[in-house]
Formats: structure tokens, sequence, C-alpha cells
């Protein structure tokens, strides 16, 4: 997720904005002032205001937990009115705004369900470049990594009270770190001597724990573990496998969701839950699809798209993501229409 300033205003590009416009824009503007967009990663609203521009017949809901991020946005889209809604939740509420909010837009989504969706999964510049939210590895901070900073664990919970195996697990799974269970070792033997607060003592255990010769060819070595306690601290793979359904579900005929994932483990959940939703059930061996075992979506993009060279000299933060969409094509009852 990368949608921040540099300048002072409201800075560089998103990440892929223009492609991102190109997948929705045909449904979208097929559908006209019926329109629904939902960005589910509102962040400092870089996506959104793109959106609301190329698209002015449209409207908007920008969904985000980050109580500040929403702040900035509310006020940098203010210009577009009642056109956007602005909604502090986990996007994983999704559901829940789209049955019980209140507004204009709401009731629009609600009778003529949703044109487009984006989610710009992670952390967002916005995020990683307050230094007091203790997500960037090379600055002393608090360690936090929550997203709604009103609720939940924090890094620091998680190093002081989890068990070795969990600890371990995490770092493993959500980070792909090869010394996971070398370094859970070494947190529980740091954490004796005194709790851990701040990031630059979890980096120096790391420094010290990860081998030199790993050091020097594997990136910075705290990367992996910093990104496996965010994940954890944010529950972000619960949210991202509760949302699949209940974006899917939300989309009208035409309408299209599209994810950019920068971790492999988002973009395998993604990935795994298109497949399912566009892979017909009837019986392999049979000549065409038994009643209601055609699939009701089909994937948009071929395999997973990436940044070009260029979107990558721009926003060096674009050269992980991956870029997934899918489309319904029919409704329940399997009608085009």
């Amino acid at each position: 997720m990368d949608d921040f300033s540099l300048d002072g205003n409201h800075g560089h590009v998103p990440v892929m904005r223009d492609r991102m416009a190109a997948l929705i824009a045909d449904h979208v503007e097929e559908m006209g002032d019926k329109a629904v967009i939902v960005d589910a990663t509102l962040g400092a609203g870089g996506h959104s205001e793109f959106f609301l521009t190329s698209f002015p017949k449209a409207r908007l809901i920008g969904l985000d937990r980050d109580e500040n991020a929403l702040v900035d946005a509310r006020a940098r889209l203010a210009p577009f009115g009642e056109r956007f809604i602005g909604v502090q939740t986990r996007f994983d509420g999704l559901r829940d705004v789209l049955e019980s909010g209140e507004g204009d837009v709401l009731d629009l989504a609600r009778e003529h369900g949703i044109s487009g969706a984006l989610f710009d999964l992670g952390v967002s510049s916005m995020q990683l470049d307050q230094i007091e939210r203790g997500f960037a590895y090379r600055t002393d901070a608090p360690l936090d990594m929550r997203m709604d900073a009103s609720q939940g664990i924090t890094a620091a919970d998680i190093l002081n009270t989890y068990s070795h195996g969990d600890i371990a697990r995490i770092l493993k799974t959500y980070g792909d770190e090869r010394f996971a269970g070398k370094i859970a070792s070494a947190v529980l033997k740091e954490r004796e001597k005194e709790p851990f607060t701040t990031s630059a003592r979890l980096v120096e255990l790391l420094y010290n724990t990860i081998p030199a010769a790993t050091r020097r060819t594997g990136g910075h070595p705290a990367k992996r573990t910093f990104q496996a306690l965010r994940v954890e601290v944010n529950n972000e793979l619960e949210s991202l496998k509760n949302v699949l359904p209940q974006i899917t579900d939300a989309l009208n005929v035409g309408g299209r969701a599209v994810f950019m994932s920068y971790q492999s483990h988002e973009d395998k959940l993604v990935k795994k839950f298109f497949t399912d939703l566009t892979t017909s059930k009837t019986p392999p061996g049979l000549p065409v699809d038994l009643p209601g075992t055609a699939p009701r979506f089909k994937q948009v993009t071929r395999g997973a798209e990436t940044a070009s060279e260029a979107e990558i000299e721009e926003n060096p933060r674009s050269a992980p993501v991956k870029v997934r969409a899918i489309e319904r094509i029919t409704n329940n009852s399997g009608d085009r229409s």
C-alpha cells in the first residue's frame, strides 16, 4: 500500500495508479451515476482521488482502520463533496458497512452493488514515514506497529509475552525467516533482562543473531522480522481471508475487485481464492457445466501483473507488488444481468 506524499502536499503518484483505474474503468463508466467504488485501503487517499477525478459520475466508499489517515484523506477528498464517504474500520468490516452504514453513497451501493474495488494491501508509506508508529526498522521508535493505535496488542507485547514456539511460527510463516527459531531463542533470553520497548534493541538483537554471511546478501536483517510482527499485530491475513468473500458477494455483474499484494503470503491467499471462484464445479469429463456449477466469476489478469521498470524507478516501493483482478460475470441465479 503506497500513496503518501513526499512533497508536503500529497506527493508522488500512488502505485500503478493508471493501471488500477484502467482495470475498473469499463464497468464503472457503463454504470454512470449508479457506479460505486470501494477503496478498502484508503490511506492518504491517492488512489481514491484519482478514481473520483477519472470517473466524475461515480461515488466512492473509503475504508481505513487508521484514524489519522482517515482525517487526512477526508480533508484531501473534501472537494468531491457527497460523492465520497470515509469510514473507520478494518477492511473486513466491509459487509457491516454495506449492510448498516448510512448515507446516499451506501444506499446506492445497496441498491446497485459495487462496480469496482481496490485493496492495496500492507502498510502505507504514510505509516512507514511516521516514526512514532514503529513500523520502520531504520529508526529507533516504540515497538507499536498497530494500524489502529486505539486497540489491540503491540509488537512489544508479542516479543515480551509470546512463547518461543509462537514467536518462531510468526517469523517463519509471515516473514519467511530462515532463522526464526534462533531469533525466538534470543528474544526470550533478552527479555529476561528487560522487556522490549523500542525498535533499536530488537534490530541490534537481529544483527547479533543472524549470521554475517546472510546479512551481507539478504537485505536488511530486520526486514523479515518487522514484517512478520506487523502482520501478527494487525491480523492482516485474517482480515484478508474474511474480506475476499465479502467483496466478491458485493460486486454487481461486470463489477471488478483488484488486489495489490506485496508479500507472498498475501498473494497466495488471493490467488487460491480467485482460482476456486473461477473454476467450474462440474465433475471432470462432462461436456458442459451442470446447472449451478458454472463459475460466476472470471479472472481479469493473466496470472499476477507486476510494476513496470518505469513505475519502479518512479516509486521503488512498487517493486514487489503483484496485482490480481476478478470480475463477476453472472448473478447468484446464473443470469448475466
